[in-house]
């Protein structure tokens, strides 16, 4: 299979993250899965365009907006496949060999979710994650979208919406969706500085208010 797959991540100084996350795409590299990878950057004051620069990553700038940035990395993409990650989040060992079994398989998919904390407040918090993009089809951004091309063309792709851009593409997917076997690791630091509990807590009032109705622009003011 040649190299079908491009990566988009989103950043807005976002050079700690990059950090960890890039070198853990070096695996789909080497087992010849990258076509490309495209950093949709929102206007970083950081190194976040130099460390773009020199992984060799296209970079594309808009206004700082996740679902516009999302939007503009995929439609600067050429691969027959999408997978949308955070600039925060890094890839399990393996991943290359679970991703292109399930382009195989030709069905959209997200990963599992662990923190890179540890304790019982960032299981608790993780395994919720885990039951709610199990039960409910609704995975976050933070657990990576993998989704063909056509798909996401076919479903209009991510709204360019301040937030919950990623509730309202799972939700069109809907049970189509499968999790892949591995986790990814995401970064704890807004859970350290807010408060593990009240972080969720918070997150979980964001989600009801929006499946209810209330404009992104609002509860982005709130997030």
């Amino acid at each position: 299979m040649r190299a079908e797959l491009s990566i988009v991540i989103p950043t807005l100084d976002a050079a700690e993250g990059l950090g960890r996350a890039l070198p853990a795409l070096a695996e789909g590299l080497q087992e010849g899965l990258i076509r490309e990878l495209i950093i949709s950057d929102g206007g970083s004051k950081d190194a976040t365009l130099e460390i773009a620069d020199e992984a060799g990553a296209v970079v594309v700038t808009g206004e700082a907006s996740r679902g516009g940035q999302l939007g503009r990395g995929a439609a600067a993409a050429g691969g027959s496949w999408l997978l949308f990650l955070h600039a925060d989040t890094v890839l399990p060992s393996g991943w290359a060999t679970m991703v292109r079994a399930q382009m195989e398989d030709g069905r959209p998919a997200f990963f599992g979710l662990r923190y890179d904390a540890a304790g019982f407040a960032p299981a608790w918090v993780a395994s919720w994650a885990n039951l709610r993009s199990w039960v409910f089809h609704l995975p976050y951004g933070d657990q990576g979208l993998l989704i063909s091309r056509r798909e996401y063309d076919a479903v209009g792709g991510y709204p360019d919406i301040a937030l919950m851009e990623d509730v309202a593409i799972v939700r069109v997917l809907g049970k189509r969706m499968r999790r892949l076997p591995g986790k990814v690791t995401t970064s704890a630091a807004r859970y350290r500085q807010a408060g593990w509990f009240s972080r969720g807590a918070r997150n979980l009032v964001l989600l009801m208010r929006y499946l209810m109705g209330a404009r992104p622009e609002d509860l982005a003011r709130r997030y």
